[in-house]
């Protein structure tokens, strides 16, 4: 069941009895807590929430904490344990987030799963309603925009072939004691071949450290033996699948449903330990391995190549940042448009449309927009001039004027700094949440609190 704000008020008894100091909030808080107490923004969790549920099942978290306290773990870059510790020891976080002083803070796994349940829809949203609200309430007037890409690093570990052996074999072992314990009556089981693994990797490290011709061939050798274990893991754990969906019998414990999950994941995780075997057999065999697996726990990560010397590969997410600001003056600060994020090396040009879409949606008129080069100057003018507003590309000769061309070249560098202050003040960048999806939530919010803070200024 759908609540959207506390049913009790913060302010207690026990409230009387506290200094006027401790009341009151810090003037940062108390701008954003002014901004965030506009109805319409709850009313966006309303309308993404599943309409069958809005009255039935267990009361969620009220959306008005579950929203303060998104802001104050993205402004602060705490994690989820981290952030339920410092709100409950602070007695102005407790009253910016409407947690009274005898209430408990929600439990961590509570916010982390409400997270992933409500999606990048509703930042996406939020961010745009907060647009149209600097537009109407603060005279926001944006008359430029500066737009540029960047890697959104999957948590993940740097990925090597024999690595990803490793975690075949070990999470088609997992996977199968779920499926064993969902479905006691199958007798087949997948041996746990971590320890076999792992001396091939030792024995591989010794051998880099030769440094001498051999090496080559004894990474190969070791690199094969390790994928020889995962066929044998593999072939265990598929004649295991075919016989436990032949068992008609129910589980004594857990309900048909975790039989069907631990079912699901085998099969996943099935197709993707074959795929790291593929990728040892196509590397060694010199072949080209298109939309190469870098990791089991993050699937839809890809390898992004930038051109980059001190980081030649990254892995992960491209995210597209578009800031619109009122001027192209030195420290123009602006909002920023919902990102788009697509995996893999995909080229600025195969976002931008997207990024377009989003100010027609908005219906926001813009003079210029300035990009860097790896946009293509036609595809720029394309998208823009049919709505008026004039694009520049660095390194191209329009427009005509050599003072616009260096006013909107140093405009434009103000967004590598945009993406810095929020990579490196509201956890932007690496994202914590896996698979593409995580990863457009992690980073929605982490522009939503830049935009608060923002508008709270104007």
């Amino acid at each position: 069941m759908l609540r959207l704000t506390p049913t009790h008020p913060v302010d207690t008894v026990w409230d009387g009895l506290l200094p006027p100091e401790v009341l009151a909030l810090p003037e940062d808080l108390a701008r954003l807590d002014e901004l965030l107490e506009h109805d319409a923004m709850l009313a966006l969790f309303e309308k993404h929430w599943d309409q069958k549920a809005r009255h039935q099942g267990r009361p969620s978290i009220p959306m008005a904490v579950y929203l303060r306290l998104m802001v104050v773990k993205h402004r602060h870059r705490w994690g989820y344990e981290t952030l339920m510790h410092e709100v409950s020891d602070s007695f102005h976080l407790r009253r910016f987030c409407l947690v009274a002083l005898h209430e408990r803070v929600p439990d961590e796994s509570t916010v982390r799963k409400l997270t992933r349940r409500l999606g990048s829809a509703v930042v996406e949203d939020l961010i745009r309603g907060l647009i149209v609200r600097a537009q109407r309430e603060r005279h926001f007037r944006p008359r430029a925009m500066r737009t540029d890409s960047t890697v959104a690093e999957a948590d993940i570990r740097y990925p090597t072939d024999v690595g990803l052996c490793a975690d075949a074999v070990r999470r088609l072992a997992t996977s199968a004691r779920w499926v064993r314990r969902a479905v006691p009556s199958v007798l087949r089981r997948v041996r746990d071949r971590s320890r076999a693994v792992g001396k091939r990797i030792r024995a591989l490290s010794r051998t880099l450290k030769r440094r001498t011709g051999e090496a080559k061939q004894g990474v190969q050798r070791f690199t094969e033996q390790a994928a020889s274990l995962v066929r044998q893991s593999l072939g265990e754990a598929r004649r295991l699948l075919t016989e436990a969906k032949r068992r008609r019998a129910r589980p004594k414990a857990g309900t048909s449903r975790g039989r069907q999950r631990a079912l699901r994941e085998l099969a996943t995780t099935i197709g993707l330990s074959a795929r790291v075997v593929a990728q040892v057999d196509q590397r060694f065999a010199d072949e080209k391995i298109p939309d190469r697996l870098v990791s089991l726990a993050d699937p839809q990560a890809r390898v992004i190549r930038r051109g980059k010397h001190a980081k030649p590969n990254e892995f992960g997410y491209v995210v597209q940042f578009a800031e619109i600001t009122t001027h192209t003056r030195r420290g123009a600060r602006g909002l920023i448009l919902p990102p788009k994020l697509e995996p893999g090396s995909t080229h600025d040009n195969t976002l931008l449309p997207r990024t377009v879409a989003e100010l027609e949606g908005l219906d926001i008129r813009l003079r210029e927009a300035a990009f860097d080069g790896g946009f293509t100057e036609a595809v720029a003018e394309t998208l823009l001039e049919p709505r008026g507003c004039t694009p520049f590309v660095v390194g191209s000769s329009k427009p005509p004027s050599r003072y616009t061309r260096r006013r909107l070249a140093r405009y434009r560098v103000g967004c590598e700094g945009r993406i810095s202050h929020l990579k490196r003040s509201y956890h932007a960048g690496r994202s914590r949440l896996r698979g593409t999806e995580g990863a457009r939530i992690w980073e929605g919010w982490a522009v939503l609190v830049y935009d608060l803070d923002t508008v709270a200024r104007l």
